[in-house]
């Protein structure tokens, strides 16, 4: 949120239950691993490490050079981080090590998503889509389309990509074979 903080809310009662403090500028992203910690990603280039039960702060992730936009977890239960610097970045949320630096846009990162078998899709505003190793780090293959690419999201078996760009056309991208 834009007062810098992230708020649990009782989703029956609609109680808030606790806030949670600790980023120096405005919240924007947020993830939730299948264990229950909170991964923030926040304008003070910063992600947080937090357990949602007790509210308490467990570490920071410190590398990116710009302002987090997202966040996701992996199947494997790591981290990937965007930012405005326009890399990805990801993270062991245990040690709070940052295991690989990806980059390849020569824009801003915008969306982050990842797939069951471990792939990072990435959207820029260069008008790209990237596809990701995420354990190597390595480039698979890149879709360029002929507008900036505003969204993106993975079909529920991992194998399709859906990309939607600014003039409205929405692509399906098959990722077999990759």
């Amino acid at each position: 949120s834009f007062d810098n903080t992230l708020k649990v809310w009782d989703m029956e009662t609609g109680k808030e239950l606790r806030t949670l403090r600790g980023h120096r500028r405005s919240v924007e992203a947020v993830a939730v691993t299948p264990e229950g910690l909170v991964i923030s990603g926040s304008w003070d280039n910063t992600l947080k490490v937090w357990d949602m039960e007790t509210g308490k702060e467990l570490r920071t992730l410190r590398g990116h050079s710009r302002e987090v936009k997202a966040v996701a977890v992996t199947p494997e239960g790591l981290v990937i981080s965007r930012s405005g610097d326009k890399t990805l970045k990801l993270w062991d949320i245990e040690t709070g090590k940052e295991l690989h630096t990806l980059r390849g846009h020569s824009s801003f990162v915008r969306a982050v998503a990842v797939t069951p078998e471990g792939l990072v899709i990435s959207r820029s505003r260069d008008n790209t889509l990237k596809v990701l190793d995420i354990q190597t780090a390595e480039l698979l293959t890149t879709f360029t389309a002929d507008y900036p690419i505003w969204c993106c999201a993975v079909s529920g078996d991992g194998r399709t990509v859906v990309a939607g760009d600014k003039s409205g056309r929405v692509s399906f991208l098959r990722l077999e074979g990759l």
